[in-house]
């Protein structure tokens, strides 16, 4: 989805990928997929498997349980449709942590293949729409205690990038968490990459798809018909803005430049203030 790293970061995670391929015993094959900065690498695995690969710095990566993160979802109910994992390893070398994970690779594109952003109307039909509230629904009652979007970064980030104090109370329910158009396939409807599923407040994955379809104002509205009995709640407005400031805490790090606009008018919409950090680029 995103454009290929920097040489160095791209010769690492080649080698990273080439390692994770031998450890699984696959073959694998070009091209890849990139993730944000370089981040994660993937590829077909054989046949019928993905094999992705994820980057983190030593002094960030923990221990990622198993009920976090890409294994973590194998216990979501099969009603919620998402690429099904295989085997996972994880191993350490030169100041980097690894987890690999292979997938069961899905045939049908992604919706938007190139941002996460839509770039044009997909025209969805109404069953799929159906399927995606069924999933979401579904996914909204599994049980985790994994917070995907912690209290303590609404409280100190509102302010900086809504120019809003964050709610006291906040209503939650579990979601995906990066669900944005380059994570959803038609035709069926496929939900891809669950590193981040957990604890959202109620609203944020309607808020999230709605953001990243700005630039096609019908299907902005589509999305807002379709979650208006979230959206248009107390909660949902809460989720909705926790979304924005996300991404306009991106937005300021030079990212998202083609729907920046859009998102500061939106967030002014929601809060009757304009977002006080104008963005970068």
């Amino acid at each position: 989805m995103y454009s290929p790293p920097d040489d160095t970061t791209h010769q690492r995670m080649e080698a990273a990928h080439a390692e994770a391929a031998n450890r699984l015993a696959v073959t694998t094959r070009r091209p890849y997929a990139w993730g944000w900065n370089g981040r994660t690498i993937s590829s077909r695995a054989g046949t019928d498997h993905w094999l992705r690969v994820e980057a983190t710095p030593d002094d960030r990566a923990g221990t990622r349980l198993p009920r976090e993160g890409i294994p973590g979802a194998e216990h979501i109910p099969d009603a919620v449709p998402r690429p099904r994992l295989h085997a996972t390893v994880r191993w350490a070398k030169d100041g980097w942590t690894y987890d690999a994970d292979l997938l069961t690779h899905i045939p049908h594109p992604v919706i938007s293949p190139t941002a996460p952003e839509l770039l044009a109307d997909p025209g969805l039909t109404d069953g799929w729409w159906t399927e995606l509230h069924q999933a979401l629904d579904v996914l909204a009652g599994v049980p985790t205690e994994r917070e995907a979007v912690r209290t303590l970064w609404m409280r100190r980030s509102f302010p900086l990038f809504l120019g809003i104090d964050a709610p006291e109370h906040i209503e939650r329910e579990t979601g995906h968490g990066d669900l944005h158009w380059a994570n959803l396939t038609a035709s069926p409807l496929t939900i891809m990459d669950w590193e981040r599923w957990g604890r959202v407040p109620v609203g944020f994955d309607a808020g999230l798809l709605h953001a990243y379809s700005l630039r096609v104002p019908a299907a902005a509205a589509r999305v807002r018909n379709e979650f208006a009995d979230v959206l248009e709640t107390p909660a949902g407005r809460i989720g909705e803005l926790a979304a924005l400031c996300e991404l306009l805490q991106s937005v300021t790090r030079g990212e998202y430049p083609d729907i920046a606009a859009a998102l500061m008018n939106r967030a002014e919409t929601l809060t009757g203030r304009r977002p006080p950090i104008p963005p970068k680029g």
